[in-house]
């Protein structure tokens, strides 16, 4: 195989994905959040639980921007700090009860919008997605 054709290949398709997903998210925030918040709120609620400095690297935003949105969202109480008992200046962010209540209506939207898009797929079609969803993860996308 050619590395320089299945690097190519790459590239357009994670351009794809980057479209696919602006798609899929479009206008799915609420207003009273920030695209910034809104990102960070995405994050939480794939990882489930996070730190400030994992928000900042994986998002690429400054960590004093970082803490600036983390700041704004706690007192939105879209999230939660809670603090390491055995390092207290250590502190994991999770959502509160109203920002999973926020996402969750995000990913609804999200979900219906991805149905539509895949609506007339086969089932072949779709296990074939699955699996090549599958292998991306674990072949190229793992930590």
């Amino acid at each position: 195989m050619n590395k320089n054709v299945l690097f190519n290949k790459l590239i357009s398709f994670t351009t794809s994905v980057h479209q696919v997903t602006h798609d899929l998210t479009q206008n799915v925030k609420s207003d009273s959040i920030t695209a910034v918040q809104y990102k960070i709120l995405e994050y939480i609620k794939v990882s489930q639980s996070v730190t400030s400095s994992e928000i900042s690297e994986c998002l690429h935003i400054s960590m004093p921007n970082t803490s600036r949105e983390i700041k704004k969202l706690n007192e939105k109480n879209l999230i939660e700090k809670i603090s390491d008992p055995k390092d207290r200046r250590k502190q994991t962010i999770h959502l509160s009860k109203e920002g999973g209540i926020m996402m969750n209506e995000a990913f609804a939207t999200i979900q219906t919008r991805f149905q539509n898009r895949i609506q007339n797929a086969s089932e072949q079609d779709l296990e074939e997605i699955e699996q090549a969803i599958t292998i991306l993860q674990t072949k190229l996308f793992y930590n």
